[in-house]
């Protein structure tokens, strides 16, 4: 059944202020132990991560891509993505949700102007939240849009439905992608309890069951000249909006995939048996056992590293934005893509392969990883990354410039 939901943000206390790369680490992993402590129950149920959302928000772990210049810690991508993905293993779905959030702030800082940049790093240094309006049914492609701001007497009107908007449900500032009258793209930044939008928790996906990713109409929304960004701008010339955006989802997917593979160790080591014709007492001394676990083990490793070294790529991209290191990070973030794709998805089916036919029962929901890991995936296809990377190397065919890549 859906429920529509809009209400302004409830105030919160100011965040508090990470100061280093290493103690945002720490930080992300003292959360994502808590959070993976009721994870499971919160998939179960779908109960939506509301406190744990406002714990993220106090812990400054929000705002930790803010530019310097503004405040901010200004960290790496490489550690932003490790944190993602210590937050995904202990419960992806918190791991996506903030994935948009800094998808707006790195658009911001492409493309806004100084005041708006002021004005939106500060709300993210106070803790604030915020999630995209975008994806669409019923378009030509996911890259089309129906949705439109238009011009009034006093400032602008936005008019549409977008689905997927994730985040939307927790968050304080909606980012919302319309066209203009020239049909370029803008992002427009909404408080969520304005009048005129509407918010269904209709999100029902088998998987990612808790990151509110349901309906938001738009009638009519007054919209303030000074929080429209030309983000069809950061398209226009090399920028690094999308590989921040998808290192991100990769992150996500390797999070996922350390999950199942830790729960493929804890239940060969305690629960599972051993296969008869194996010649051992416990199922962690099968050898075939151990060569799979090895190879998840390996390949996780990598998986890791790529993430690292595409984090560097596009830290390196950013600071030089030229084509060429633009291009250098967008081919390293399709790489490591595919690869925490393919080992996510892996990761989670492997687990049921190992433990047996015991690890199938309801009440462990150990199929959360696998459901969640083919529904993060289908984000998109990991078939296009392979044609992008192939077709610069073959023909020197410049990657496109979208989110996606």
């Amino acid at each position: 059944m859906k429920t529509s939901y809009a209400s302004e943000a409830s105030a919160r206390p100011g965040a508090s202020r990470i100061r280093s790369e290493a103690e945002a680490l720490k930080i992300a992993r003292n959360l994502a132990a808590d959070f993976a402590a009721t994870a499971s129950e919160r998939d179960s149920n779908r109960c939506l991560p509301f406190k744990e959302l406002d714990r993220l928000s106090d812990s400054g772990l929000l705002a930790i891509t803010v530019p310097r210049k503004f405040g901010g810690l200004q960290v790496s991508n490489a550690v932003l993505a490790e944190v993602t993905a210590i937050l995904s293993e202990a419960d992806s779905s918190i791991g996506q949700i903030p994935q948009n959030h800094f998808y707006i702030l790195e658009a911001l800082r492409t493309d806004g102007n100084e005041g708006q940049q002021c004005t939106f790093f500060m709300e993210a240094l106070a803790g604030r939240r915020f999630a995209n309006a975008l994806s669409e049914r019923g378009t030509k492609t996911v890259g089309h849009y129906n949705t439109r701001i238009r011009r009034d007497e006093y400032g602008y009107r936005l008019n549409g439905t977008k689905y997927y908007s994730t985040g939307v449900i927790f968050a304080d500032w909606i980012a919302v992608f319309a066209l203009n009258e020239k049909k370029q793209l803008t992002m427009s930044f909404v408080p969520k309890g304005a009048e005129g939008i509407s918010i269904y928790d209709d999100w029902d996906g088998f998987g990612q069951r808790t990151t509110g990713s349901g309906t938001t109409v738009f009638d009519n929304v007054f919209v303030d000249p000074s929080r429209v960004v030309p983000h069809y701008r950061g398209f226009e010339r090399p920028s690094t909006i999308g590989s921040v955006g998808q290192i991100i989802q990769a992150a996500i997917d390797l999070g996922i995939a350390r999950a199942a593979f830790a729960d493929v160790v804890e239940f060969v080591r305690h629960k599972a048996r051993p296969w008869i014709d194996s010649g051992v007492e416990r199922a962690s001394q099968d050898p075939l056992t151990i060569v799979r676990s090895g190879q998840l083990a390996i390949r996780l490793e990598a998986a890791t590293a790529l993430l690292e070294h595409a984090g560097r790529k596009v830290d390196v991209a950013q600071t030089v934005p030229s084509q060429e290191n633009v291009v250098d990070a967008s081919l390293a973030v399709a790489a490591t893509k595919v690869m925490t794709t393919e080992i996510a998805i892996e990761a989670a089916d492997t687990l049921f392969e190992l433990a047996g036919t015991s690890a199938v029962k309801a009440e462990l929901n150990l199929d959360r990883h696998w459901r969640n890991a083919r529904t993060h995936t289908l984000h998109d296809p990991v078939r296009w990354k392979y044609h992008a990377v192939g077709n610069y190397h073959l023909n020197g065919v410049i990657p496109p410039r979208n989110g996606s890549l």
